[in-house]
């Protein structure tokens, strides 16, 4: 499956995200940014007129007076209401993602020196994610040639167990950390979080396309905090429903065939002081050789 989201060669805009989180932040951003292109053309547009219109080669006579208070009640009133009109739908945006209500499963996220732990609540899965052996073996070796990071496709990028997760699913993340700050980051979901030690940061995300998408640990967290990729597949829910099944399978005790002994059917351990007593008894019920032989 190709790498999705990726930023693109000479792109100029941002990104506008695979998840419901990064398209609101995207919205924003465009409508902020018309706002200020609008505003840019009147401004400078004003300016071109009073600089080419009315100069001074032409013979215009400049207006003499130090205070227009219509022009400064405009200037004023106007941008506070182009703020209030771009604050309510940003900070509607805003409040939805942090609503972590309604979630339909939760992943604990924990950061470890130099690794992430996964955790799917209520499922008993849990996967340890770290960078994959290949990279690693690469930026260790000194003989390693530019031929062989370009073949790797993800060099630094690609782990040994990718974060599996459902699309068009509400997905609530508990994140933390087991020794020092880290922070959870994968650009294509339009928000990162803060893993601290002690403390437990929420976040949410659905993701609207299927693909795998990639980030990194964006906390500096020591000597290998540029070794903590993220990698995050997201599948069809049906998909996502066959992969925990057989995660689950995995961690399930053996279950005995049939005819042989199960764990509780198992004939028990002599405890340490059953030897002892039967030694005892032993010696008791057989009679030494020498009595033997004086009764013969």
């Amino acid at each position: 499956m190709a790498q999705s989201a990726d930023p693109k060669p000479w792109q100029l805009n941002m990104g506008r995200g695979v998840t419901t989180s990064a398209q609101h932040a995207y919205d924003a951003h465009m409508l902020a940014l018309w706002v200020c292109v609008v505003i840019g053309v009147l401004v400078f547009g004003a300016m071109a007129v009073a600089m080419f219109r009315f100069r001074k080669s032409r013979g215009v006579t400049a207006a003499q007076f130090s205070h227009n208070t219509t022009a400064e009640i405009i200037w004023t009133v106007v941008p506070i209401v182009i703020l209030v009109l771009m604050a309510v739908p940003a900070t509607q945006k805003l409040i939805a993602m942090y609503d972590t209500r309604d979630s339909e499963m939760t992943v604990k996220v924990t950061g470890v020196q130099w690794m992430w732990k996964y955790e799917y609540l209520g499922e008993n899965v849990v996967l340890t994610s770290r960078l994959d052996r290949e990279s690693d073996r690469l930026r260790q070796s000194r003989d390693t040639t530019r031929a062989e990071l370009d073949a790797h496709g993800h060099y630094l990028l690609d782990v040994d167990n990718q974060l599996v997760l459902p699309t068009n699913t509400k997905i609530r993340f508990v994140v933390t950390a087991d020794d020092v700050i880290h922070s959870w980051w994968v650009p294509a979901f339009g928000w990162k979080q803060d893993a601290i030690p002690g403390l437990v940061n929420e976040a949410w995300t659905e993701i609207l396309e299927p693909g795998v998408y990639r980030g990194q640990c964006a906390e500096l967290c020591g000597k290998d905090h540029g070794f903590m990729p993220i990698v995050v597949r997201a599948v069809p829910p049906a998909e996502f429903q066959t992969w925990l099944a057989a995660e689950k399978a995995k961690s399930a005790p053996a279950i005995p065939a049939p005819g042989e002994p199960g764990p509780a059917d198992a004939a028990p351990a002599p405890s340490p002081d059953a030897a002892p007593a039967e030694a005892a008894a032993s010696a008791t019920q057989t009679p030494s050789a020498p009595a033997a032989s004086a009764a013969g």
